[in-house]
């Protein structure tokens, strides 16, 4: 009996890989699939061609990163920049992607130490400290991200006025690099009008990115939403973060699309709004 076809999700949890490196191979030509009602269909059979053609090369896929998430938190908790940057070194080592170690090891990592934050096990100097390694890893990684050649368009990236939090600027901008978009990083707190501004200054704009997440920054996002509007009402505005839980919430706010709070699913967003652009 012909077994049915499986999803990309499918297809990662099978290789014991994350979503984005699943499709990845899809991207890439490694693994053949078609696109059926917008979803991404893979056969098994080709599935099992990929992973025998792996074993044939002595390819590995990467193992041991729920240990490397262990040890980096406990590497970043402790300050302990050089430690930290072994365990990214010996991921990178093994064979990852640079994208695979962001968003399965670094991002994993902020999560679980900003839900012992949460939980009171750790101080606010402790999360504090951590977070300052986290952004030197990943501008450090950051440097691999860049790809040569033609660019996809360009993306601003920023979080409003009065959000701190720039860690998940930093990776997103890093994704969307490593997916061939030009990426124009503004970073924390900046002000609407000079996020506006620096819209209006990029000639191949494909979409303004927002992230929030402090509880407070939703507010602040709707202004910064509402001038580029003023200036741009054309330009598709993406909206998520944390402390954005829902296409409803963002839409409210004045964003086009919703990106959740997970760091590729801008990735996702920005490969749809190119793939409905008009080709030239």
């Amino acid at each position: 009996m012909a077994r049915r076809p499986l999803t990309l999700p499918e297809v990662a949890d099978q290789l014991g890989v994350h979503y984005m490196t699943a499709y990845r191979y899809v991207r890439t030509g490694r693994l053949p699939a078609k696109r059926v009602a917008g979803t991404w269909q893979v056969n098994p059979a080709d599935l099992d061609k990929m992973r025998k053609s792996a074993r044939g090369t002595g390819e590995r896929r990467p193992t041991g990163v729920v240990p490397a998430r262990l040890h980096l938190e406990t590497r970043l908790i402790a300050s302990d920049e050089p430690g930290a940057w072994d365990i990214i070194e010996a991921a990178l080592g093994s064979g990852m992607e640079p994208e695979a170690v962001l968003l399965e090891i670094i991002s994993p990592t902020l999560r679980s130490i900003g839900e012992l934050w949460e939980q009171g096990k750790l101080s606010v100097a402790d999360e504090h400290r951590a977070s300052a390694v986290a952004t030197r890893l990943i501008s450090r990684l950051g440097a691999r991200f860049g790809r040569r050649g033609h660019k996809r368009g360009t993306v601003i990236v920023a979080a409003p006025a009065g959000e701190m939090h720039s860690v998940p600027i930093a990776i997103a901008a890093n994704l969307l690099r490593w997916h061939g978009f030009g990426v124009v990083e503004l970073g924390a707190d900046t002000p609407a009008d000079a996020l506006a501004e620096a819209a209006v200054g990029e000639s191949d704009l494909v979409a303004v990115a927002i992230g929030c997440t402090s509880k407070n920054s939703p507010l602040a996002a709707r202004r910064a939403i509402a001038a580029v509007r003023q200036k741009l009402p054309q330009v598709p505005i993406l909206l998520g973060g944390a402390a954005v839980t829902t296409a409803a919430q963002a839409r409210r706010l004045g964003a086009d699309m919703f990106t959740g709070s997970r760091a590729d699913e801008i990735v996702h967003a920005l490969e749809a709004i190119v793939a409905a652009k008009p080709r030239a």
